[in-house]
C-alpha cells in the first residue's frame, strides 16, 4: 500500500494541500476558489492511504482539459510522494513496516551478496519477469531500488545526485523486446494481430517504467534542493504558453487543436466592430408613428436592423527564418479563418511580397502549405533578411485594391527591419484605408525597439499586440 506525507508544516495537510494548489496555478493551470474547495473536500472522502485514487480526486476537481494532465501528474508526484521512510529504533521496537508493505530500509528485489555480482544484469532479470507480469505497482517498486542502485552520480556540495539515463542505459530496457514478444506471444502467433497487440502492451509498459524512474529521480531531488526549484525545471509549460518562436514539432499538434477554436472567436470579435452600434439606420416612419403616443415627442427612436456580413481578411505574414516558428503557427490561424470569412487573402514576405492564397485551399495540409511557399511563393527579392519597407511597398503597389473599408488587416511579424528603411508612410496608408488594423507580434514587449526592431514606431500606427503564445493570443481576441 502506498503512503501519502504526513502534515506539512503549521498548516498540516490543509496547508499541504494549499501548496499543491499554488503549484499548479504558478504552472499555468487556472484553479479557482471553488476548486480549491472542492480539492479540500476530495481528502475527506477518499482513502488517502490509497494514492492513485488521491491522485484521480484531485484530477476531477482541479483540471478542466486533458492536456494539463502531464503538468499536473508531475507536480502530484512531487507534493504526493511515495513514501521513503526507513527503519528506525521505534519502528523496529514496535515492529512496523514500511508504507509499501515491505520492510523499510530493505531492498524488495531478489540481489545475492556477492562483490562480483553483475548488479545491471541481475536486474535487467528481474525487469524482464515484471514487464511480462504487468504488475504496475510492483514496477514503481523496481523503478525505486533501479534509482537508488544504478542512478547515483558523483556526490556535490550541494548533495547526492541522481540520473533517470544512468538507470536506464544501466538497464537498457528497449533491448528485452524480443524476449518479452517471445514471452508473451505463442507458437504461431508471429506477424499477426496478436503480435501488435503484444508489441503495444509492452510499449506501454516500457513508457510507464520511464515514468516512474523519471518521477523517482525527481523525488529524490526534491528532497535534497527543494519542490518549488525542482517543479520550474521538471514541468513543462502547458501548450498554450509555449512560445510560438520556441515552439518544437510536438507541440504544433496541440496548437492546432487550440487554434480552431481562437479562429472563430476571432471571426465573430472581427465582425461586430463592423456593426454601427446594435442598430442600423433610422426608421423615420415607425419613429415618427411612435411618437404620435407621446404628442409628437420622438422619445423612442427606431432603426431598421442591420445585416451582418462576414468581414473580409487580409493577412500579411512575416515568413523570414526568424520567426519561423512564430510564421507556421499564423499560417495555420489564415487557414482557420478561411471559413469565417467572405473572403481571406493571405500573403508572405520577406525582403519582397507574394500572395499565397492559393496555397491555403479547404482541406490543404498546413504542414504542406508552408513548404510550398518556401519552395513557390516570389517572397526573396534581393538577399533573403527580412525588409519591411519594401515587403509594404511591393504590396502596396501590386495588390492595393486587397485593402478597402470593408477589410480587417492583420499584420503578423517581429518587427525587426535588419536596420532598413520601415515603410512607415505605406503602413499607415494601408491602416488607413481598413476597416480595422492589428499586428501580432512574437516578441516580449520589453525587446520593442531594441537593436534593429522597429515594433515601437510601428505601434505609432497601427494596434501593435504581443502574441508569443496561444494564451496570449486567447486574451487578443477576447479584449478585441
Amino acid at each position: 500500500m502506498t503512503g501519502v506525507p504526513g502534515p506539512a508544516g503549521s498548516g498540516g495537510l490543509a496547508g499541504h494541500l494549499d501548496g499543491f494548489v499554488r503549484a499548479i496555478r504558478e504552472a499555468g493551470i487556472p484553479v479557482g476558489i471553488s476548486q480549491a474547495v472542492d480539492a479540500a473536500e476530495i481528502l475527506t472522502v477518499v482513502d488517502l492511504l490509497e494514492r492513485e485514487q488521491l491522485r484521480h480526486g484531485l484530477a476531477a476537481v482541479l483540471l478542466q482539459r486533458a492536456a494539463q494532465r502531464p503538468t499536473y501528474d508531475v507536480l502530484f508526484d512531487l507534493w504526493w510522494p511515495l513514501s521513503d521512510r526507513r527503519r528506525t529504533v521505534a519502528d523496529e521496537a514496535d515492529g512496523g513496516a514500511s508504507d509499501d508493505g515491505d520492510e523499510p530500509g530493505e531492498s524488495t528485489l531478489d540481489i545475492p551478496g556477492g562483490d562480483d555480482v553483475d548488479l545491471a544484469a541481475l536486474m535487467r532479470e528481474q525487469l524482464a519477469q515484471l514487464l511480462l507480469a504487468g504488475d504496475e505497482e510492483a514496477l514503481r517498486r523496481f523503478a525505486r531500488e533501479a534509482v537508488e542502485m544504478l542512478g547515483r552520480g558523483q556526490p556535490s556540495p550541494s548533495g547526492q545526485s541522481f540520473f533517470s539515463y544512468r538507470v536506464l542505459r544501466a538497464l537498457s530496457p528497449d533491448t528485452l523486446v524480443a524476449q518479452l514478444l517471445t514471452g508473451l506471444l505463442a507458437e504461431g502467433d508471429r506477424g499477426g494481430l496478436a503480435e501488435q497487440v503484444a508489441r503495444q502492451t509492452i510499449r506501454e509498459r516500457l513508457t510507464a517504467l520511464r515514468a516512474a524512474i523519471e518521477s523517482e529521480v525527481r523525488r529524490r531531488t526534491a528532497a535534497e534542493k527543494g519542490r518549488d526549484k525542482v517543479a520550474k525545471n521538471a514541468v513543462r509549460p502547458l501548450a498554450d504558453q509555449v512560445d510560438f518562436l520556441r515552439a518544437q514539432s510536438g507541440d504544433l499538434a496541440e496548437l492546432r487543436r487550440a487554434v480552431a477554436p481562437l479562429a472563430r472567436r476571432l471571426a465573430v470579435r472581427l465582425s461586430a466592430r463592423r456593426r454601427l452600434g446594435r442598430e442600423g439606420r433610422l426608421d423615420f416612419r415607425k419613429t415618427v408613428r411612435a411618437s404620435l403616443g407621446t404628442g409628437g415627442v420622438p422619445v423612442v427612436t427606431h432603426h431598421r436592423p442591420r445585416k451582418v456580413h462576414k468581414p473580409e481578411l487580409v493577412v500579411l505574414c512575416d515568413v523570414s527564418g526568424s520567426v519561423a516558428g512564430f510564421s507556421h503557427f499564423t499560417l495555420m490561424l489564415t487557414q482557420a479563418l478561411r471559413e469565417h470569412f467572405t473572403g481571406v487573402r493571405a500573403f508572405a514576405f520577406v525582403d519582397s511580397t507574394d500572395e499565397v492564397t492559393r496555397f491555403f485551399r479547404p482541406g490543404a495540409d498546413v504542414v504542406d502549405a508552408v513548404q510550398r511557399i518556401g519552395r513557390e511563393a516570389d517572397v526573396v527579392g534581393f538577399d533573403g533578411h527580412s525588409d519591411y519597407g519594401t515587403a509594404f511597398e511591393v504590396f502596396a503597389d501590386r495588390w492595393a485594391s486587397a485593402v478597402g473599408p470593408r477589410t480587417s488587416l492583420l499584420v503578423l511579424g517581429d518587427g525587426r527591419t535588419n536596420y532598413r528603411q520601415p515603410g512607415l508612410p505605406v503602413l499607415a496608408d494601408l491602416v488607413r484605408r481598413s476597416r480595422s488594423a492589428h499586428w501580432l507580434n512574437p516578441e516580449p514587449r520589453r525587446l520593442w525597439g531594441s537593436g534593429d526592431s522597429a515594433a515601437d514606431r510601428y505601434g505609432e500606427v497601427i494596434d501593435m499586440v504581443e502574441c508569443r503564445n496561444a494564451a496570449q493570443l486567447a486574451q487578443f481576441v477576447t479584449t478585441l
